[in-house]
């Protein structure tokens, strides 16, 4: 079993930043994915950004340049800056662990992002 712990999110101003944070603790392996979702109101949740064990990144084209996923392995910890935020960035962020076929996920954080 893996837990997630999420930090971070919050109310900004538009063209603001935050900084998601996420530890995953449990029984962790060398070979995994981690990655933050996001599901605004009425909406799917969407891959925003992604980061494997072995460092390669993934963004979802409207936050790509603006997003910077990392990870820090010792820690098992994977943050997420967010830079020149948008109303439309607004929704609960969701940390996503994934091992061996298991999905494993946070309890979600919110992210408000007033115009």
């Amino acid at each position: 079993q893996v837990q997630l712990v999420e930090s971070g999110g919050g109310l900004v101003q538009a063209g603001g930043s935050l900084t998601l944070s996420c530890v995953a603790r449990g029984l962790i392996y060398s070979h995994y994915t981690m990655g933050w979702y996001r599901q605004a109101p009425g909406k799917q949740r969407e891959l925003v950004a992604g980061i494997s064990s072995g460092g390669n990144t993934n963004y979802v084209d409207s936050v790509k340049g603006r997003f910077t996923i990392s990870r820090a392995e010792a820690e098992n910890t994977i943050s997420l800056q967010m830079n020149s935020l948008k109303p439309e960035d607004t929704g609960v962020y969701y940390c996503q662990f994934t091992q061996f076929g298991s999905f494993y996920w946070g309890q979600g954080t919110q992210v408000t992002v007033s115009s």
